[in-house]
């Protein structure tokens, strides 16, 4: 099947077979390999992407499913060498240990805090809920993700 979806603002064309996970798509035919598969079940949230602006779990949509659709990577979020003020977040408040669930984590908490720009900790924990870390405990990712709030440009994406 054809798909044509806008990935980072660049438009795709390619002829990919119907049972293509969105998270295989990205990372082997468009070749953003920030996004992460972590367990094709969508319990881990490695693989979140924004899909016409709403997070989802790339491991649970199908690449058909997106044709015409606007798809945001964390490949996006960094500009010139700036990164986004989430990312910037994340790097000041030590919200990252091994990085692999990083990525989903940004594009988690970037959703999160469009729907919810000035979150309370309990916000957060409760937004972030379906992606797991395994090397963290959590703290300084809430603590990140509430520090990204206050920034000027958290809630937007340049692509």
């Amino acid at each position: 099947m054809h798909v044509s979806p806008t990935v980072n603002g660049t438009t795709q064309a390619h002829d990919v077979e119907p049972r293509l996970l969105l998270v295989h798509y990205l990372r082997d035919v468009v070749g953003l390999t920030a996004t992460n598969v972590g367990c094709d079940t969508s319990s881990c949230g490695a693989c979140t992407v924004l899909l016409d602006g709403e997070s989802v779990k790339s491991c649970t949509v199908l690449a058909v499913q997106a044709d015409g659709a606007e798809i945001v990577t964390v490949e996006a979020l960094a500009r010139d060498d700036e990164l986004h003020p989430v990312q910037q977040a994340f790097r000041e408040n030590h919200g990252l240990q091994c990085g692999y669930c990083t990525p989903g984590m940004v594009m988690a908490a970037l959703s999160l805090l469009r729907e919810h720009p000035d979150p309370t900790e309990e916000e957060v924990r409760e937004g972030l809920e379906g992606n797991l870390c395994r090397c963290t405990g959590y703290h300084n990712i809430v603590k990140a993700v509430l520090a990204a709030a206050g920034m000027p440009g958290a809630t937007g994406v340049r692509a």
